[in-house]
């Protein structure tokens, strides 16, 4: 049964301008850099230009100087051919002991609103009958021309469009149908509580079962009525910094196309056995939801640098985290959650406990990870709530240019300070 509105209920699709930001969507800002001598009342004077001619200020922060002088930097909702803030200026510049006027700081592009994901969500690293030479599928041409076929549809998916629909055919639900009975009993045993919580819940409402292949339309809203998450189509893997900016919106890419029939409990990469079994539970959680986000938004205009310890405590924990319940190791990462091997080997015994760490974003920052093999270690968690506020406290430690947060209501991203963003 499907939750999803009619296509008559999507929003309109905003134009996107040549700089990629939705109309009405740029948020201006101006920062200046208020010098002033030490003394009583000294800040509450400063200010008072703002407030004679109408400027709206969205951050103070101070630093004390040698010899008695403070700087402030305040950021201003406005911009600066406004004559209400050259006014405001202008009284500034005859009543302190020094202002300026800083350049904006430029940062890697990432979207502004929602709309923006439009821009990157065709920027995969694979995707359609592209396969390596040593993936299952590389020599089935029917595969790959399904592939493709599966592929086009995400690639032409727009925001405010309906979420495609995928006749799966009778093979694709054969392999689904195996990956999910071998899997049954192992995520009861070992699976988190969130998670085998949230999979009863779409087992009951999104057709969830070994039989048929849920369609993403349904689970994603099933989702976003309970944590704002949803899913978006995707034809392949993604630039990490991409595939993380959209956590930000509380988007999830989503793969629809299924692994090769020829090697049912192993993928060289996201499919959808792995989206719709090991990470769409886990985002009806709030905590995992937010855990999600917090990497997300914590990757907006990051570095190269950090954008790679992001990716990494994003490997730890929503792909290959393990938390502690009643005394036991349980599966909370989707890598984890969808693989036989995994399963076995991160909850039922046959590694040493050194394999087995606390969760730690900063330990799990500096480790690499492999890709197509086995995990030789894992991070675990006391709790979900736990993992998500000690990841907030690592983001908070990351030297960011700008602090961002998501308006959910106007589908953008709101920044404290005036930035421009680079290609």
């Amino acid at each position: 049964m499907s939750n999803a509105p009619a296509p008559d209920a999507w929003p309109a699709r905003p134009t996107l301008t040549e700089s990629g930001s939705a109309p009405g969507a740029a948020e201006q800002r101006v920062t200046l850099l208020i010098r002033l001598d030490d003394g009583p009342g000294a800040l509450e004077s400063a200010l008072r230009p703002f407030a004679r001619h109408g400027v709206n200020l969205t951050r103070i922060e101070s630093r004390p100087r040698r010899g008695g002088t403070f700087d402030f930097y305040v950021d201003c909702e406005s911009h600066r051919d406004d004559a209400t803030i050259a006014r405001a200026i202008d009284e500034l510049s005859r009543t302190t002991t020094r202002v300026t006027v800083l350049d904006d700081r430029h940062v890697p592009w990432f979207p502004r609103h929602l709309a923006e994901l439009d821009l990157v969500a065709a920027n995969t690293l694979d995707a359609g009958g592209a396969l390596h030479t040593d993936h299952p599928g590389f020599s089935d041409a029917g595969y790959r021309h399904r592939r493709a076929d599966i592929a086009r549809l995400a690639q032409d998916y727009r925001y405010g469009t309906p979420f495609p629909l995928i006749e799966y055919t009778a093979a694709e639900t054969e392999t689904w149908g195996r990956v999910y009975g071998r899997l049954a009993p192992l995520r009861t045993r070992y699976g988190c509580g969130a998670y085998l919580a949230a999979l009863d819940e779409l087992e009951r409402h999104c057709d969830f079962g070994p039989r048929s292949i849920p369609q993403g339309r349904d689970v994603s809203a099933f989702l976003e009525a309970r944590t704002g998450f949803v899913l978006r189509p995707v034809a392949g893997l993604m630039r990490p910094r991409d595939f993380l900016n959209g956590l930000a919106f509380r988007v999830f890419f989503s793969t629809q196309y299924v692994r090769h029939h020829s090697v049912p409990f192993y993928t060289p990469e996201p499919d959808v056995c792995h989206e719709l079994l090991g990470h769409a539970p886990m985002f009806a959680d709030p905590a995992f939801a937010d855990l999600s986000q917090e990497i997300g938004l914590a990757s907006l205009g990051a570095s190269d640098d950090d954008i790679e310890r992001l990716a990494r405590c994003y490997w730890y924990s929503v792909e290959f985290g393990l938390l502690r319940e009643d005394g036991q190791r349980k599966a909370y990462g989707a890598g984890v959650l969808s693989s036989v091997s995994e399963l076995e080997r991160a909850c039922g015994g046959g590694l040493p406990d050194e394999a087995f760490e606390p969760w730690d974003p900063e330990a799990a920052a500096r480790e690499p990870y492999p890709i197509t093999d086995l995990q030789p270690r894992y991070l675990v968690a006391d709790s979900l709530r736990g993992a998500r506020t000690k990841l907030q406290e690592f983001c908070a430690s990351l030297s960011r240019p700008f602090h961002a947060r998501y308006d959910a209501t106007r589908q953008r991203v709101w920044v404290d300070r005036a930035i421009r963003r680079r290609r």
